[in-house]
């Protein structure tokens, strides 16, 4: 059955929309330029809608970067996701940052570690690593079993394994985690150049940096993985969406430091 989402990430500095169909990525558009997003995501869309021909209504579902992320831009990007789920009647499915982040970098044999600046010494991070999913083939290469043939297997797809969920811990934390494993890992996110002297004073495994064009939020990834839990049904009503925060604002904090202060 065909599958059409339309994706939104403002979840961090990036702001990015993206259309897939299927196995198709037929649009993406992404800034990341300290840009407000509630300046650009809405044009991005419609400049996104009128470059694709895309009708609105042909749309299966909308995905969106739920969290965890910067505070303003969830809310943003929430907002944003739910008002067209709400007006076109469509469902939302929710993605999971982290998990966003690390399909960026889909099928690598080494552990993914995303990592998202949350500010006091800590990240939003996770865990993740990939497992294929394969088939048998013949010796020749052609599908099947049958006579003699020696069965090789052939890597149809990766299914992405969660090791460590999202969540906020210092940065020292996520790193030990990533020794005790004891394999290659792949560091990404607008947290790994804030914190790189803290992980190359503490890694003791080999580890990597993802590159340019993939160490950001995409929302080609979220369209992507909202394909997949889509068609799995893994989907909600837009009107009872709400962003994941994981961790309370800054506002929320100073307000309960204020109210201890005062014995309120």
């Amino acid at each position: 059955m065909s599958m059409k989402v339309l994706a939104i990430d403002s979840s961090g500095l990036v702001a990015s929309v993206a259309l897939a169909e299927d196995e198709v990525l037929r649009a993406e558009f992404t800034i990341n330029d300290k840009k407000t997003h509630s300046q650009t995501l809405l044009p991005m869309l419609d400049q996104l809608r009128q470059m694709t021909g895309l009708e609105l209504d042909t749309v299966d579902a909308v995905a969106v970067a739920a969290g965890p992320g910067s505070f303003t831009g969830l809310r943003i990007g929430s907002a944003t996701a739910k008002g067209l789920g709400l007006a076109l009647r469509k469902p939302l499915v929710e993605v999971p940052t982290l998990e966003a982040l690390a399909y960026n970098l889909y099928g690598t044999d080494r552990l993914v570690c995303p990592m998202m600046d949350a500010r006091r010494n800590q990240v939003y991070t996770g865990l993740y690593e990939y497992v294929g999913k394969g088939r048998a083939m013949s010796e020749t290469g052609s599908p099947g079993t049958s006579g003699t043939a020696r069965d090789i297997w052939g890597r149809d797809s990766y299914e992405l394994r969660v090791l460590q969920d999202q969540c906020a811990v210092e940065v020292a934390q996520i790193v030990e985690q990533c020794n005790r494993l004891g394999r290659e890992v792949i560091f990404l996110g607008d947290g790994v150049p804030v914190y790189l002297e803290q992980i190359r004073e503490r890694i003791s495994v080999p580890y990597a940096l993802a590159p340019a064009h993939v160490n950001r939020q995409r929302a080609g990834s979220v369209a992507a993985l909202g394909v997949v839990y889509a068609s799995r049904g893994q989907t909600v009503d837009a009107a009872l969406h709400q962003p994941l925060y994981l961790r309370k604002s800054q506002a929320e904090r100073e307000r309960e430091e204020a109210d201890d202060h005062t014995g309120a």
